[in-house]
């Protein structure tokens, strides 16, 4: 369902449990940028109505999840601090078709790939936590970002030819794993 051409290795887990605030922090910065991602899509494509009233939706749900994680973090007594992310998204970014309508559906399915990668992501932690209650909170997540995953693949085969999506798909998910593995040197929620 989530696209992914490869999943995430089996030692993720443990490369991050010691950095678990680190991880915590990231993840309140990502769902900052994905309410952003959201808003840009609403300015840039504002003659697309369905888009609008989806992405809408998202940015006040990506919202919600910065302020839990803000909480989160809060009950740990984890500052909220500048940190420095992967390159994961800058990377999968640059790969990216450069011309309208292209640019249009590889952000789309981008989109829906991070989306993807962080379901997986908080899939894991809510499988492996020892805090019950941070283990909860990560299991529900992976929930909601799956509907992000698919409402933005939705939306590129609303607006372009399902064959094409299908193909730029599998073609995005190898640039997304690619992404992955150019995220080695520090521990965060979309590094390798």
């Amino acid at each position: 369902m989530l696209h992914l051409y490869k999943p995430t290795d089996s030692g993720w887990f443990s490369r991050i449990e010691d950095h678990l605030d680190v991880i915590m922090c990231d993840h309140a910065h990502l769902e900052k940028r994905a309410a952003s991602t959201g808003l840009n899509f609403i300015f840039k494509y504002a003659s697309r109505t369905v888009l609008l009233k989806d992405l809408a939706q998202v940015v006040q749900e990506e919202m919600e999840h910065f302020v839990q994680a803000l909480e989160k973090m809060e009950e740990r007594d984890i500052p909220f601090i500048k940190v420095e992310p992967a390159p994961y998204a800058s990377t999968l970014i640059k790969s990216l078709r450069k011309n309208e309508p292209e640019l249009f559906m590889d952000k789309l399915i981008a989109a829906a790939f991070i989306e993807a990668r962080s379901c997986e992501r908080f899939q894991i932690l809510g499988e492996n936590l020892e805090d019950e209650g941070l283990a909860a909170f990560y299991k529900e997540l992976a929930i909601q970002e799956a509907h992000h995953h698919v409402l933005y693949t939705n939306l590129a085969r609303l607006y372009f030819d399902e064959e094409e999506v299908r193909v730029r798909i599998k073609e995005i998910a190898l640039l997304e794993w690619d992404a992955i593995l150019a995220s080695k040197e520090k521990p965060r929620l979309h590094s390798f």
